[in-house]
């Protein structure tokens, strides 16, 4: 009797009744059930979150315009770390974590546990190998190999990855029923985002443009994908570039507005091929397309050749979704657009607008770096201190050098911290005349700050949101380094013909897109502050499943449909 009072009480009473009639329409879609059928996450590489405002007048069908007329658009969208580079961008969208929690802190690094000869890649895998590539990619099969040359492609995994993404969380809570998949030019836009448990990740061989995966997902590609190589999709992408016979598919094809037909283009045969969004339950495709960012380290973000390829773009996102819903029904998909990071202007255009855009010669740098660190610790040695290929944002020791000499990671750390403000505006061009000039002054590069790893690792950052994005930037790979953030709208010098380029915690690097469409999704502009990582946590909660173990984002609630809407 004592229970049946509990039952029946009056607060469950109206618990009982209210949760009766809500439940037809407050109900989540869930990914057991196969609703949605699929969920497609478009990645453009290098597409800073401006363009959608900027060339929205120019937008036509369902192209973008499916995302910012028919979609949740969010306009103000920010990366919140500092190492704005393409894999930890794929990783932060596919885990909804930064690189303190995915461990993706770059394109490449100096790994102390695999090699002091050469950096390793974010996805190099020397424990798998390449399939079905042409033979002329194996290193043993080029002209002048050495003996010992490897009779293999060395493969590529999400080895790295140390979160899950949304697409593992699909297949740990459907039992692995869900197929997730990755596509895109690059190996590691196609491996990061789709996850460690995803079925495939598909990209390109740079010279010839056939798609390839490694053996950590399959022996052998699937019948559909070797029917795509062998179909004369690549040569017409050739043409379409006007690069017949190229053997730098990559570089010349993959700059141009063919190479994005090409990927959307296999993407549609991997949909069908694999028979996404038929299955029962809820699969996933993240198709992250490279062409914008090869085209704009060239050109910029301002150029009219960019102009082009995005409204090019937008054609080919109007074809591709329209088949998408004749193939699966748009009604059946959820579609989330973003990118992996933006891009700062170049930088003489920039200058003759009066921006302090200054660039530092990396060369200049490691000498002067070199110079002070021997003054210190070897006079008159001409000690390297220094790995090879320094690249911003991160200026990697060699650490051996420094134990050689006796010298701990602290004090090489911080010596390497003090020397950098004066190196780098030691650089700054020469007046030649007396003070004040009649004439305005070129850019001077300037250090904004000087961050070591030990003092990133032990939390030592300001208490601000420029110390956040900092601290989201940290991890490890075994090797001492010091973080160099230059001044807003600098960056290193990149080739002899100029080019831009992106690594920044400026806000130019930061900005992104991100804009969903779908039936759980309320049309229209949303101007909240918002960042990448809210992606995963968006579909993962609507979808009914964990979000991603690493996972720090936000459920953007309020472009969210409420019960019965």
């Amino acid at each position: 009797m004592r229970i049946a009072r509990r039952l029946f009480s009056p607060l469950f009473f109206v618990c009982f009744v209210a949760g009766s009639l809500l439940a037809p329409d407050a109900l989540p879609a869930q990914v057991y059930a196969g609703k949605p059928k699929l969920i497609v996450i478009v990645v453009i590489d290098q597409f800073r979150g401006d363009y959608l405002n900027r060339y929205h007048a120019e937008f036509k069908g369902r192209g973008f315009r499916l995302f910012t007329d028919q979609g949740a658009w969010f306009t103000d969208c920010y990366f919140d770390y500092a190492n704005t580079k393409t894999a930890p961008g794929h990783a932060t969208i596919g885990t909804g974590a930064y690189s303190d929690g995915h461990g993706i802190e770059s394109n490449e690094w100096w790994d102390a546990s695999r090699s002091d000869k050469h950096k390793v890649t974010s996805v190099e895998d020397e424990r798998y190998q390449l399939v079905d590539v042409p033979a002329e990619a194996i290193p043993a099969n080029k002209p002048g190999a050495p003996a010992d040359a490897l009779k293999y492609a060395i493969g590529a995994s999400p080895r790295n990855l140390r979160a899950t993404t949304l697409g593992d969380e699909l297949r740990l809570a459907t039992a692995g029923r869900a197929r997730v998949y990755g596509v895109s030019l690059k190996d590691r836009a196609a491996i990061l985002p789709a996850g460690q448990a995803a079925n495939g990740a598909f990209w390109i061989d740079d010279d010839s443009g056939q798609f390839t995966t490694s053996t950590y997902y399959m022996e052998h590609l699937p019948e559909w994908a070797r029917a795509f190589n062998a179909s004369g999709r690549i040569a017409q992408a050739e043409k379409e570039a006007n690069a017949e016979g190229t053997t730098q598919f990559h570089d010349l094809v993959g700059r141009t507005p063919a190479a994005n037909s090409y990927e959307l283009d296999f993407a549609k045969a991997l949909i069908t091929g694999e028979n996404l969004g038929q299955n029962g339950v809820t699969d996933l495709v993240t198709i992250s397309l490279s062409a914008n960012d090869i085209l704009g380290h060239q050109m910029g973000p301002d150029s009219d050749q960019l102009k082009e390829e995005i409204l090019a773009l937008d054609g080919q996102f109007d074809s591709f979704f329209t088949w998408l819903d004749q193939s699966v029904g748009l009604n059946n998909v959820w579609v989330a657009l973003t990118a992996d990071h933006g891009v700062a202007p170049i930088s003489s255009e920039a200058a003759k607008l009066g921006i302090d855009s200054g660039t530092v010669k990396m060369d200049a740098l490691r000498a002067a770096l070199n110079e002070g660190l021997n003054a210190r610790f070897s006079p008159k040695a001409g000690v390297d201190y220094l790995m090879p290929g320094l690249e911003l944002p991160y200026l990697v020791l060699n650490k051996h050098a420094f134990e050689k000499a006796k010298v701990d990671e602290k004090a090489a750390e911080e010596a390497v911290a003090a020397l950098l403000s004066e190196a780098v505006e030691s650089q700054a061009p020469k007046t030649g005349a007396a003070l004040p000039v009649q004439h305005r002054l070129p850019p001077a590069p300037q250090v904004a700050g000087t961050y070591t790893r030990l003092q990133m690792a032990n939390g030592e950052v300001p208490p601000s949101e420029w110390g956040r994005e900092l601290a989201h930037s940290y991890s490890y790979h075994g090797n001492w380094y010091v973080m160099l953030v230059l001044g807003g709208y600098q960056m290193q010098d990149i080739s002899s013909w100029g080019g831009t380029t992106h690594f920044s915690p400026w806000s130019y690097d930061r900005h992104v897109p991100l804009a969903f469409y779908g039936a759980p999704f309320v049309p229209g502009a949303y101007h909240e502050r918002v960042a990448p990582v809210d992606l995963a946590a968006t579909f993962a909660s609507l979808a009914g499943v964990n979000q991603p173990s690493a996972a720090v984002g936000r459920v953007l609630t309020e472009a969210l449909k409420r019960a019965g809407q």
